[in-house]
């Protein structure tokens, strides 16, 4: 490690930066005693919140109630890089991959479902600093090269505007060392996640909505006639229920071994100004990422801090899930390390947050969503990373399956067929590790080991 890195760090502060954008509201009050309701939300995310607040506008008279363990947005909602992807199977390459038949569909609904939460936010008067800016993807060796070429191609396929850049064109939208090609993609988004949180949290109170915090559900029991939930201070009685947990342990238990947490880490830097900005070709406001399997991805805040995250994806063993785990001092100096390297112009900027969140990453990369007990639970996750703008169309899907609807969401085979299973320990600590270790090899020499091309035969993959 370098001094001037750690000299970089000196002055973190170790949480998130967007908790001092947006601290959380009021906390709302437990759920206590025996209430009854005709839909019940478990989870406080964005996926449990945008599930209230379509549930709302479909069913305006219903009782809506949703429970939420600890506050709102606090787990991994609030804890993003508030990237706002056009794309609900994790990418355009991922969907053409895994779902060659229905690919151009997921690709046309992920962009359609930006536009509708984008106007959602309109007709909501939701604050959330939403910037569709676009987004810069950079490579830095021959093969990330070919790749972003490949990915143009893919584009121009699909209808997706794009624009590859080398050179001094590159150089305008990014000076860095490192980076010697670009594709930029105008329709991407920005948002500030907590206040995103704070916002929709917001609108399902003004909607009637019964929200309660520090209700954590401790068990799902199905009755003849209702659903009973029990939350250790109370119960709710319900007709249908919404499971929005992610990658806290389900309450249904053949769901628990098709997720598992990965830990994300990510720093700001304190505020630049615009001559270190143009120091470095990046004056406008989109994001970026690099190519590599273990990817960075940075973009700037309200008042042009860097965001700087990503890299190491940490699997802890048995899939541990522990507040202290968000706090990893050697990936911060990495990190660190990793962002002078890439800015030299910018060796004297110090980093103002370092912070981790928890990832609930499925086998495949990309979300999936179901219903049990005749339709009367319904439940998504898996989202890997990519759930700011999935989140939403998630929570539609699970409304049409609460509703016994067949619709061109519940349709989907990439929503509809749950991803393999990960295995018990200590098998799945070294399948993780393995598949580390071969996507390490792959970014430093551009072959993909045995390994890696047993998992895509299987339809398995790993990402953050």
């Amino acid at each position: 490690m370098t001094s001037s890195a750690l000299e970089s760090l000196k002055h973190t502060i170790p949480r998130p930066f967007w908790l001092d954008t947006d601290p959380p509201g009021p906390s709302r009050e437990r759920q206590i005693g025996e209430i009854s309701a005709d839909l019940v939300i478990v989870g406080g995310g964005f996926v449990g919140l945008w599930t209230a607040l379509l549930a709302r506008q479909r069913t305006p008279d219903a009782r809506i109630v949703l429970l939420e363990a600890r506050t709102c947005g606090t787990s991994a909602s609030g804890r993003s890089g508030g990237f706002c992807a056009p794309s609900i199977s994790h990418g355009v390459s991922n969907a053409m991959k895994r779902w060659p038949k229905e690919a151009e569909q997921l690709i046309q609904l992920g962009r359609a479902n930006l536009n509708d939460l984008q106007l959602d936010l309109q007709r909501l008067s939701l604050e959330v600093e939403f910037e569709r800016s676009g987004k810069l993807n950079v490579a830095s060796t021959p093969w990330q090269i070919e790749g972003l070429r490949a990915l143009e191609h893919k584009y121009q396929r699909m209808g997706i505007d794009c624009t590859f850049l080398e050179g001094a064109a590159l150089k305008h939208y990014l000076d860095s060392p490192l980076y010697s090609a670009g594709l930029f993609e105008p329709n991407y988004a920005l948002l500030n996640p907590a206040k995103m949180v704070r916002e929709l949290r917001r609108a399902c109170l003004e909607q009637g909505i019964e929200l309660y915090e520090h209700s954590p559900v401790e068990s799902l029991q199905a009755q003849s006639d209702h659903l009973l939930l029990h939350t250790g201070y109370g119960s709710v009685r319900a007709a249908k229920v919404a499971l929005a947990t992610n990658v806290f342990p389900s309450l249904l238990p053949q769901l628990r071994s098709t997720v598992i947490p990965i830990y994300d880490y990510a720093l700001t830097t304190e505020p630049l100004t615009p001559e270190q900005l143009r120091a470095i070709g990046w004056e406008k406001r989109y994001g970026i990422a690099d190519s590599g399997n273990q990817f960075h991805y940075l973009r700037k805040t309200a008042d042009n801090r860097i965001l700087w995250g990503g890299f190491d994806a940490i699997y802890p063993f048995a899939s541990k899930l522990d507040e202290g785990l968000t706090q990893r001092p050697e990936t911060f100096v990495r990190l660190a390390e990793q962002f002078q390297q890439t800015f030299p112009q910018l060796d004297n900027v110090a980093f103002s947050h370092a912070w981790g969140g928890i990832i609930d990453s499925s086998a495949r990369t990309t979300m999936f969503t179901g219903s049990t007990h005749d339709h009367r639970v319904a439940y998504a996750m898996g989202f890997t990373g990519q759930g700011i703008s999935a989140s939403r169309f998630a929570a539609a899907t699970m409304l049409d399956l609460l509703a016994g609807q067949d619709t061109h969401r519940t349709r989907l085979k990439m929503l509809s067929r749950a991803p393999v299973r990960f295995p018990p320990e200590p098998l799945r600590f070294i399948g993780v590790s393995l598949a580390q270790r071969g996507l390490a090899h792959e970014d430093q020499t551009g072959q993909r080991g045995v390994f890696l091309k047993a998992l895509d035969a299987f339809g398995v993959g790993f990402d953050s």
